[in-house]
């Protein structure tokens, strides 16, 4: 599916008012327990903000995200082990490069060539909140994103059912190989195109997978998998990442989360907008 036109104006799906169950009893701790929970009407963004979308918002506004304006300047990026280690610390492979920012993902050198369609990333809360602010809209709740995320599937372990690879397909962007030094698929480890994976119930892309993606609700549960050591008051983050592999961090699921404090930028971290109603 291209999605090519898409890249600076997002469409959005209508999420209709219901009580909707999140959670799961049959994971990791802090996604427990499973719960009902009314919510309103709102749409999403049906898509997870492109780096074409954030361009053409930065080139309005003027906006100088965290990444670029911090001391010292720059961001978290993924640098895959030479062979095997041990998984007990995320400080083994990321690093922080000075140059990294949304527009250089990869660090100095790098930049957004052939990268339109793919999600925006280094960016913080702030930073997301300012793209939503200019745009009159907002970012989600970690339940508006659950609900929107299960496609209207009732206790569905994935967003897509109950078995990770149906038919032997791969349903979202996440690591496949060996963690994290041996990727299996050619394109490597990191962001893809925004709908080259299938969409969910609700119409919606990548809300499993690609990118970790902010939401206004706070984290009140330890979980530091996918990031280093984090203090402080933390942030619920939904969705999985390229980096999401089923020996160590198998939270390519929708009621999978972790928490990072709103300052922090990585090169698996993007969010997408919605429109309360």
């Amino acid at each position: 599916m291209s999605l090519g036109a898409l890249s600076a104006t997002t469409r959005r799906v209508h999420i209709p008012a219901a009580t909707y169950r999140l959670g799961s009893d049959a994971h990791y701790a802090e996604e427990r327990p499973i719960r009902s929970v009314a919510l309103e009407a709102f749409e999403i963004d049906i898509h997870p903000v492109t780096n074409a979308a954030f361009t053409a918002f930065v080139q309005a506004s003027g906006w100088v995200t965290l990444a670029e304006r911090s001391d010292p300047s720059g961001s978290g990026v993924f640098t895959p082990s030479q062979g095997p280690i041990a998984l007990d610390d995320p400080r083994r492979w990321w690093r922080h490069e000075a140059q990294a920012c949304w527009k250089h993902p990869r660090g100095e050198g790098s930049d957004l060539t052939g990268l339109d369609d793919h999600p925006v990333v280094h960016i913080s809360l702030e930073d997301a909140k300012a793209y939503a602010d200019w745009h009159g809209l907002s970012l989600p709740t970690e339940a508006q994103w659950e609900a929107a995320a299960r496609g209207g599937l009732i206790d569905a372990q994935y967003a897509w059912g109950e078995t990770f690879k149906p038919d032997g397909r791969l349903m979202a962007n996440v690591w496949t190989g060996a963690f994290p030094w041996f990727h299996s698929r050619d394109e490597g480890a990191g962001t893809s195109p925004v709908g080259q994976f299938g969409a969910n119930g609700f119409g919606l892309l990548d809300m499993i997978g690609n990118v970790w993606e902010w939401t206004l609700s706070p984290f009140d549960q330890a979980s530091g998998c996918c990031t280093p050591g984090q203090e402080g008051k933390l942030m619920a983050l939904k969705g999985g990442s390229f980096l999401c592999a089923a020996e160590y961090c198998e939270r390519y699921r929708p009621a999978a989360r972790i928490g990072v404090t709103a300052d922090t930028t990585m090169a698996h971290i993007g969010f997408r907008c919605i429109q309360p109603l």
